[in-house]
């Protein structure tokens, strides 16, 4: 069986560095807000390139934390809009609407899967605030036609760079390029800790100060609170093990892009569509999607074979049960990507023979 993400051989990849980072904060007694994560911030926040990280539990309170600091700092006011691509990760839109703010959502481009920069730009009305942009798959979504229009509109930039560390524009990693970023080390993430974890990372120094006070119960100095906040915090244990990630976190990305080359390079049947990819470190490929007519065939022919896929995702955003309020809106590329996609097995562990596997299936793949 080629697994999709072999979690346990990744960890097993990093030892004993890792295990030995655990034992480090189990033998100090020190299991929250202590060096580890006071290092990991300063390390994390020195590799993206910004100068302020502030840990948090995980990738959706780092965006929830973000906004709702922008409220706390009267940037933000409840019912302001917030423009988000329509083919999201449903974490991106949740940070929006718990923080009583409206998600508007902007078809991506069929080709990249990132928000198209020319279609945003009609839906910003008097009460567009910001613009929450989208590194999905792993894949630069930052343009020069969204940095055009949040000066023109004077909006705020927040960056979901859940997917997506170690990717770059125009010379910066992102998480550093807008206003702020929130960060996911899920297990699964190309930076993944040993369960859920996150972070924030920006330059400004009063927002990360809010964020930090919010994410501890609105305390800036203990049993004082300033804010009605909640405990989001990155705790010593998963900070010990991700300092030891990051350090090979390049060379983890650079063998995701070698796979990815090989995937499109050799991948040739023409019932399946191939991502965009210039060769360039725009992408570190935390997923690396295809698109096909009848994907469950595919996938069902791929688990046949032994070869584990997923989907990511199933559902768009504005047709889950929870977001019945948008069902009516009409989102054709969405609707198609959501359809079609479907993500092959990558990561830093898998071996020459089951990418060429997964080729010479796909290649042998009949869709009539």
């Amino acid at each position: 069986m080629i697994k999709f993400l072999d979690l346990q051989k990744i960890t097993q990849k990093y030892e004993p560095e890792i295990s030995d980072a655990i034992k480090r904060v189990v033998d100090s007694g020190w299991y929250l807000l202590g060096n580890e994560v006071s290092a990991f911030e300063e390390e994390y926040a020195q590799y993206i390139g910004s100068k302020h990280c502030i840990g948090v539990a995980n990738g959706l309170d780092a965006l929830r934390l973000i906004l709702r600091a922008y409220i706390e700092l009267g940037k933000l006011s409840e019912g302001d809009e917030i423009i988000v691509p329509a083919n999201t990760y449903i974490a991106s839109v949740l940070a929006i609407t718990d923080n009583k703010l409206k998600p508007v959502f902007v078809e991506p481009d069929i080709n990249t899967y990132n928000i198209d920069p020319y279609r945003i730009e009609e839906k910003i009305t008097d009460k567009t605030k910001g613009i929450m942009i989208v590194h999905l798959y792993g894949h630069n979504s930052m343009h020069t036609e969204i940095q055009k229009i949040v000066e023109k509109h004077n909006l705020l930039l927040v960056e979901d760079n859940a997917q997506s560390q170690g990717c770059y524009f125009d010379g910066k990693r992102t998480g550093s390029v807008g206003n702020a970023a929130g960060h996911s080390f899920y297990p699964g993430k190309n930076l993944g800790a040993l369960g859920d974890a996150g972070a924030v990372t920006t330059d400004d120094s009063e927002l990360a100060e809010v964020i930090r006070a919010l994410g501890n119960y609105g305390s800036n100095k203990k049993y004082y609170n300033d804010y009605k906040g909640l405990n989001s915090r990155l705790d010593e244990i998963q900070s010990a093990a991700l300092r030891v990630k990051l350090k090979y976190l390049d060379e983890d990305n650079q063998y995701r892009r070698n796979i990815a080359k090989l995937y499109i390079e050799k991948i040739t049947n023409p019932a399946i569509k191939l991502p965009e990819w210039n060769n360039m470190d725009d992408h570190v490929f935390h997923l690396f999607v295809i698109r096909t007519e009848n994907r469950d065939k595919l996938q069902a022919y791929l688990s046949e074979n032994e070869v584990q896929t997923l989907i990511h995702y199933p559902v768009p955003p504005h047709k889950q049960e929870c977001y019945t309020e948008y069902a009516g809106e009409n989102y054709p590329v969405t609707e198609k990507i959501h359809s079609e996609v479907l993500s092959l097995p990558i990561s830093p562990v898998m071996e020459p023979e089951m990418v060429e596997t997964v080729i010479r299936l796909l290649n042998q793949y009949n869709p009539a």
